[in-house]
């Protein structure tokens, strides 16, 4: 029979112990509870924005979000890195003043918030000062010259309602493509309950030997 002073230290103990390891699974995953983006709202968002009138439109050297990064297998922290550059990219573009003059105001502000959502988001799953990418064949830098040659595009047809009506065809590809790059992160950093990592490993070894100094059960 336990002593009468074994009760709530035993109860503290485990208390202690199952705080502790919610608390380190979860800043230890920081994007497997991201949600998705929606991509049926981005569209409805970016068909509130379409042309009133039809455009009939010459344009010349329109850019295309590039064949190569919608078959890149990437690691979850890559997913989320290459995410958060294609929005980061987005929402500089689309804040863009000229956008007042073609663009409903809210559906436009509407979508701009949404990408401030997401990039906050985003933004918590990468550690500091991160490099997810070494060598060549790094799709940040794909990413960085696709917009570029948008902003050249814009800038060579004077950002006009056609050119700006590509960029928002040109805007929905890129949601598509995020929302593909999320659900692959999820799913890739998504934790098997039955194989413990070493992470959690060491971690309950430290809980469990600090829990017992500090009730001097050692």
């Amino acid at each position: 029979m336990a002593g009468p002073g074994c009760a709530q230290p035993c109860q503290w103990h485990s208390t202690l112990a199952l705080l502790l390891l919610i608390v380190a699974l979860a800043t230890g995953l920081p994007c497997h509870h991201l949600r998705t983006h929606d991509p049926g709202n981005a569209l409805q968002h970016l068909q509130d924005m379409a042309p009133r009138t039809t455009l009939f439109c010459n344009l010349q050297k329109r850019p295309f979000f590039p064949a190569t990064l919608l078959h890149n297998n990437l690691q979850p922290h890559q997913a989320a890195a290459t995410a958060l550059r294609i929005l980061q990219h987005l929402f500089h573009t689309l804040s863009s003043n000229s956008t007042r003059q073609h663009w409903p105001s809210q559906a436009r502000n509407h979508l701009l918030n949404k990408l401030q959502h997401h990039i906050h988001h985003l933004e918590q799953c990468l550690p500091d000062n991160a490099t997810p990418f070494k060598g060549p064949r790094n799709p940040l830098l794909a990413i960085n010259k696709y917009f570029r040659d948008i902003h050249l595009f814009l800038h060579a047809h004077n950002h006009s309602a056609c050119a700006w009506d590509h960029v928002r065809l040109e805007a929905l590809v890129c949601f598509q493509h995020v929302d593909r790059l999320i659900r692959r992160m999820k799913h890739q950093a998504a934790p098997d309950p039955t194989k413990p990592t070493d992470k959690r490993r060491n971690f309950c070894a430290t809980l469990s030997w600090t829990a017992v100094k500090h009730w001097g059960y050692g």
